[in-house]
Formats: structure tokens, sequence, C-alpha cells
């Protein structure tokens, strides 16, 4: 696994380590990485805004890792 997805790093760090995470999100409805807050939004505040649990979210995307 390369480096750990937390709620606490943006959208644009999570797509430098985890490219497939973009595909992960649109499917819950987040089209966060493409939007122009990705290089400075959270995931854990993109989640929030969407009503999605940034925990859950994490933790899925880091089982995709794996």
């Amino acid at each position: 696994m390369k480096n750990k997805i937390t709620k606490n790093m943006t959208f644009a760090d999570l797509l430098e380590c985890s490219p497939k995470a973009a595909e992960k999100l649109a499917d819950k409805g987040m089209l966060c990485c493409g939007c122009p807050m990705a290089i400075q939004e959270t995931i854990e505040q993109g989640c929030l805004a969407h009503g999605e649990d940034p925990d859950k979210i994490v933790e899925e995307l880091n089982k995709e890792e794996k």
C-alpha cells in the first residue's frame, strides 16, 4: 500500500496517492475531486458537505488500496 489515506488529506493529495479514489467517490455522488476547491478542501470537509461519514469513506478508500 502506498500512503495511508486520512480524512485530513486534501482531495488533491488523495488523487496524488490514489488516482482510483475519484471513481470511488463519484460512485457515491461526490464529485469533489473535480471541484476547484479540491486543492484546499479536506476529505472530511467534502464528506460532511455531502452528508457522508468521513471515517467510513476513508476506511473504504484504504480497503481499496490494499
